[in-house]
């Protein structure tokens, strides 16, 4: 048994390996593609760019890892069941199961140290990659310039919104909005112009922009509060404005960590804690809010258990009195008591005072969503550590049975067979996570949804390959439907006669 052991373990360590080196080769250049524009044309050194795909390549292990485990775990067990091997184990009383026994030792320690590196390895290359990144895109302020969003250009005073990029390295603008930051970080200068230009000398630290026929609107801060209160403000037109801006802070270093973290950046210990305070972070704002909203409405504020004077009047407060019967009356009825032009005057105000609510409430909906939405993801962060772990076993035993009932090896069957459960596997994942963000799932259930898919398929196979049962054949199915249409015609042609 321990040669038989040793035997399935060295098949299956040789596909895990070759496969593992294949896909994350494949998986590399995907990324390559993917970030072409934050990589390409900006002067970088090789070392660069191999250590920025070298702090990729762990991100990727959660493609990669539960991918692997399934193709070599088809692979290995296919090509025992092709050459007959397993029958001669099944001869000799070996079970599936036990054959099993040393690859299933080695997935559970593989899990292990896949959730080792989910929770420590992956957060410290996603702090690596988000401030490379960041540090890259300081190189060149026109590559940090999106088109048609307002774009902060780090290293500078200004935010800018542009339509469109063209010519050499992207220099000319079109349809320019630039907002301008003061000292206390307010947006107190704006300036639109309909083309622009980005001239920069080599060697220099002075990046000019060229602005043409435009205009430049200000807000002038007095020193006194009164005077603001008049709202000066200074503007003015012009065919050519040119903007000298010093560029030298962006000779950053590249590897320079940035102070951000966020859900992916953290391990099980930081979510849990960030978990806790940020649920009753949302919870206090929310109450705040609703205090602030039901004060503003005008109702009475609800007595509290200690005001006995208060308590004393609602005890004392009778069905027959008149204030009972007057708070009895419709709301219309007390409106009409009033005058004319005092009961236009009140349904005007409480007109007002609802419609002011109402976009109080909708301009703090988009605020807690996007609370609520960093929630959901500090969840499904904390769940997809566990979940990628589990994943290799699931997924080895639904590739290992599956090997062994299709009883093909090489890289042809194989390999279709594993992409495709490994898409139906990913992609289910992808929208399970992305309706979790939006609160439209729960976050432990799409962080779990496609290991808990995967799941009843790797116990079906396992079943049907412990009893030697293959799958249903195409043969099946068409006789299934034939016998069905034959019976329902023959019930038709009953019923006519």
């Amino acid at each position: 048994m321990r040669i038989l052991d040793s035997y399935i373990l060295k098949r299956f360590l040789y596909n895990f390996i070759s496969s593992f080196g294949i896909l994350m080769l494949i998986f590399i250049f995907q990324t390559i593609w993917l970030f072409i524009d934050d990589l390409a044309g900006r002067g970088l050194d090789i070392v660069i760019i191999a250590k920025f795909l070298f702090y990729v390549m762990p991100s990727l292990m959660e493609k990669v890892l539960p991918l692997t485990v399934l193709l070599s775990s088809i692979l290995t067990f296919g090509a025992i069941a092709e050459n007959y091997e397993f029958a001669a184990m099944k001869a000799s009383g070996i079970s599936l199961q036990r054959s099993m026994l040393s690859l299933i030792v080695f997935v559970s320690l593989l899990s292990v140290l896949v959730f080792y590196f989910a929770n420590s390895v992956i957060p410290a290359a996603e702090l690596k990659i988000y401030s490379l990144r960041k540090n890259i895109g300081q190189l060149k302020p026109s590559t940090a310039i999106i088109e048609g969003t307002f774009s902060d250009l780090e290293g500078t005073d200004m935010n800018m919104k542009v339509d469109r990029k063209y010519g050499d390295n992207d220099r000319f603008l079109e349809n320019v909005i630039i907002h301008r930051k003061s000292a206390n970080g307010q947006n107190n200068t704006v300036i639109k112009a309909k083309t622009g230009e980005l001239i920069s000398g080599e060697g220099s630290n002075i990046l000019q922009l060229v602005l043409k026929d435009g205009n430049y609107y200000e807000d002038v801060l007095k020193k006194k509060s009164s005077d603001n209160k008049k709202f000066p403000f200074a503007k003015s037109s012009f065919e050519k404005y040119i903007i000298n801006q010093d560029i030298s802070k962006l000779d950053v270093d590249l590897e320079k960590e940035r102070d951000v973290t966020t859900d992916k950046m953290k391990n099980v210990s930081r979510l849990i804690k960030d978990i806790d305070s940020i649920k009753k972070n949302n919870i206090k704002i929310i109450n705040i809010f609703s205090k602030g909203i039901y004060k503003r409405v005008g109702a009475f504020t609800l007595a509290s258990p200690k005001d006995s004077i208060v308590v004393d009047q609602l005890k004392n407060f009778s069905k027959d009195s008149v204030m009972y019967q007057q708070k009895m009356i419709d709301t219309l009825t007390l409106v009409n008591l009033y005058k004319p032009h005092q009961k236009n005057q009140i349904l005007n105000a409480a007109k007002n005072s609802t419609t002011n609510i109402l976009a109080s409430i909708n301009g703090k909906r988009g605020e807690l969503d996007k609370r609520f939405k960093i929630y959901n993801m500090h969840i499904i962060s904390l769940h997809k550590k566990f979940a990628l772990a589990l994943s290799c076993i699931i997924l080895f035993f639904v590739g290992a049975p599956l090997g062994a009932i299709i009883r093909k090896g090489g890289l042809g069957l194989p390999m279709v067979i594993a992409i495709i459960l490994f898409l139906v596997y990913y992609f289910i994942g992808v929208f399970a996570e992305n309706s979790s963000k939006e609160g439209s799932m729960n976050p432990i259930i799409g962080a779990w949804m496609s290991s808990l898919i995967m799941l009843p398929l790797g116990v079906f196979l396992t079943k049907r390959a412990t009893d030697d049962r293959g799958l249903s054949s195409f043969g099946n199915v068409i006789d299934f439907f034939k016998n069905l249409f034959i019976r329902v015609f023959n019930k038709k042609k009953s019923t006519a006669n």
